[in-house]
């Protein structure tokens, strides 16, 4: 055996194997033998699960301690699959063998990923969400050749939806003790347009911060991932700085407005939100840098997606983020009933009126082509004015 491959029939441009839930999975394993071999089977299996592992240490008296190991795994599918040969590999027998000559081989293999939502692949500190495809070549009197090769999931969030296009806002401040003495409050008012991104975009930031104390504070925001895993009723949570920025330091009584500061988002894994053992969120952290103090710092939740933004989704956005803000504006500028359209003696005079009731004559032949009952009810409503505002 000179080489076994696996390769996957791809449908994207960058000839990466990327997947979602409901898609087929196809591809070959690529067999090249140099001489004449009798094979006994050629399998291949494929997997998807989530897994999550780490170990602590405690301490159960002065000279005791013990590691406790917490693990939980979740499958997605299982599916295998005999492409030459037999189910059984165990034995040595010369039963049932198939013969391959020398040369390169194909063996086509498919199969279709579940219906049900599944995990965006993933690979965490404490756990992984995993999918690949294994081929297997067994032979008599000969280890088994194996070969693994992994392939990507993604589960789909289109942050098109209207959750994911409501403005994330906060407003927090803090008064700081010295001993007895009391300064001026910081405070801190923070704006996103929507909840939902995807990777490549930048986050337009609106803040106002107003430092009323006696120190000098630095306004920052950044972008954090947290990865949580849970195994054996215990949670482990891992937090990462994911992306960056800094204003200008403000000294006392001074204020800073951000109008749309910008801070992109790097390549980053989309958020995991239906697995039950590992769930990866992000969020944006809008602070305030306090020298010898606690930071004052406001968190919006963010949302990473897959499907980006539509052009009518934009519209809808700021359409949805100045709704609340003009809501006031609204009520007080519209009247609290419609004004009811002029009556019809306004708009047509009686001289007007009488001029139409005289005969068309570009109007006899449709009147002899009508019948007498259908021609009568037209000409009963013909010139009637139309009904007044209060019955309707």
């Amino acid at each position: 055996v000179k080489s076994l491959t696996i390769s996957f029939d791809c449908l994207n441009d960058s000839n990466v194997p990327v997947y979602s839930s409901g898609d087929t999975v196809s591809g070959r394993v690529n067999l090249e033998v140099t001489g004449e071999i009798r094979v006994k089977s050629l399998k291949i299996h494929a997997r998807g699960h989530a897994k999550v592992r780490w170990t602590e240490s405690r301490n159960a008296g002065s000279n005791t301690a013990y590691t406790q190991n917490y693990t939980e795994e979740v499958e997605y599918f299982n599916h295998k699959d005999i492409l030459i040969g037999h189910e059984r590999d165990d034995d040595n027998s010369e039963e049932g063998l198939h013969t391959i000559h020398s040369g390169r081989h194909e063996y086509a293999f498919s199969f279709e990923l579940p219906q049900t939502p599944l995990a965006t692949s993933f690979e965490g500190r404490h756990g992984s969400v995993r999918y690949w495809v294994k081929a297997e070549l067994h032979r008599p009197w000969f280890l088994p050749v194996k070969l693994k090769k992994e392939f990507t999931v993604f589960e789909h969030i289109d942050i098109n939806t209207p959750s994911l296009l409501s403005p994330q806002a906060g407003t927090k401040e803090k008064t700081l003790c010295c001993w007895f003495c009391t300064s001026g409050p910081i405070s801190l008012s923070a704006k996103i347009e929507r909840k939902g991104y995807t990777p490549g975009e930048s986050i337009q930031i609106f803040a106002e911060i107003e430092n009323c104390s006696s120190r000098v504070v630095v306004p920052k925001a950044a972008i954090y991932q947290t990865q949580a895993f849970y195994a054996k009723g215990k949670m482990k949570e891992v937090k990462q700085l994911v992306a960056n920025l800094r204003g200008e330091s403000l000294s006392s009584g001074k204020t800073e407005t951000w109008n749309g500061k910008q801070l992109k988002i790097p390549p980053v894994s989309p958020s995991i939100l239906d697995c039950s053992i590992i769930r990866v969120e992000y969020s944006l952290m809008v602070y305030v840098d306090i020298p010898g103090a606690m930071d004052l710092f406001l968190n919006l939740p963010l949302v990473i997606g897959t499907i980006p933004l539509h052009p009518f989704g934009s519209r809808t956005s700021s359409v949805s983020s100045q709704c609340s803000m003009n809501m006031n504006w609204l009520g007080l500028t519209l009247p609290e009933r419609p004004e009811a359209p002029p009556s019809y003696a306004e708009v047509v005079t009686e001289e007007q009126r009488q001029s139409s009731l005289a005969p068309l004559g570009a109007c006899d032949d449709f009147e002899r082509a009508l019948p007498g009952p259908l021609f009568a009810y037209i000409q009963e409503f013909r010139f009637l004015p139309p009904p007044l505002y209060s019955e309707v």
